[in-house]
């Protein structure tokens, strides 16, 4: 049936989430719950761990607690609903609450994907350029450089934002994921949804594909510069700096890709791409804090620190 421009008669949205279920989903509650209580906890002990150790207070660090601050908020715009949802079993949600959570959704995976590449030109700098690296990386330029990441983020908020509230929504309403995103909405959409896919399309490239690109070829230069090091142990060591990115850039992107670029035409929500959803929303957020303090000795170094202190207190 051809999309007619009707006027907007849903007025609320009913969020499937992980099943299509009328029943609370106790044991599922418990395991994200958890999950969620660990993110907020791994990513705080980072921040705290980089605030207190004077040693920590580098350009490589300063983008490390953005990323918690990003991973903290990432995970608040999901995991609260969907814990909500696999509790009560109500899953009705306004049409203002769902292009909200869609637009912070929208606003932190692009600040992240920003992110992580100018984590992953940190890396370069610091591996290719080592003499000048504390003026290239200079305090002005960091600070640039996280506000263009929250920039971009913000951008694509209002432009995702703007472009799913303008279309129409005449039934059905029944969302089939565990939260309010950008593709499940124009498949309930009743209106001509070209010009939004279209523009998300731009943005997958550009925010998404983009910073990828950029990153990968940042590490094929650092691999090059890496491969000249005549010892074996300096190739390991410098190698080690950024095992702990290249890990989380795997994950992050590993999971989104299979999300995001995938046919629109093919696109169903099933189990499968919900699976692949839960783990760059909600996995990938807990375990950043985990892979940078378990293969970081400077980390596991200043925290064992923090909680030394704490104990003499």
């Amino acid at each position: 049936m051809a999309k007619t421009e009707n006027q907007s008669t849903v007025s609320v949205f009913l969020v499937v989430g992980l099943c299509d279920s009328d029943e609370p989903q106790f044991v599922l509650f418990l395991i994200f719950l958890a999950i969620y209580l660990i993110t907020i906890l791994g990513n705080i002990v980072i921040l705290s761990v980089i605030s207190s150790d004077q040693r920590l207070h580098t350009p490589m660090y300063f983008f490390l607690a953005n990323l918690s601050i990003i991973d903290i908020i990432f995970s608040s715009v999901t995991v609260p609903k969907l814990l909500f949802i696999l509790l009560t079993a109500q899953k009705a949600t306004s049409f203002s609450d769902c292009i909200t959570q869609l637009s912070f959704f929208q606003f932190f995976v692009v600040a992240e994907c920003y992110l992580l590449a100018v984590m992953a030109y940190d890396r370069y700098v610091a591996i290719c350029f080592p003499l000048n690296y504390t003026l290239i990386m200079s305090r002005e330029v960091r600070f640039r450089m996280v506000l263009a990441c929250w920039g971009c983020g913000l951008m694509n908020s209002v432009i995702q934002g703007v472009s799913i509230a303008r279309l129409a929504f005449c039934g059905p309403n029944k969302v089939d994921h565990f939260f309010c995103d950008v593709t499940p909405l124009f498949k309930l959409s009743c209106s001509d949804t070209r010009l939004g896919e279209a523009i998300f399309l731009l943005v997958v490239v550009f925010a998404g594909m983009g910073p990828l690109t950029f990153i990968l070829v940042t590490y094929g230069r650092i691999i090059a510069a890496v491969t000249k090091i005549s010892t074996s142990k300096g190739r390991s060591k410098t190698f080690s700096t950024c095992a702990s990115h290249f890990t989380v850039v795997a994950l992050y992107y590993g999971s989104g890709i299979f999300s995001y670029i995938w046919p629109s035409s093919t696109y169903t929500m099933d189990k499968d791409v919900k699976v692949v959803a839960v783990l760059y929303t909600i996995m990938t957020p807990m375990l950043n804090p985990i892979i940078y303090s378990l293969r970081n000795r400077e980390v596991k170094r200043a925290l064992k620190k923090l909680l030394g202190s704490k104990e003499m207190q």
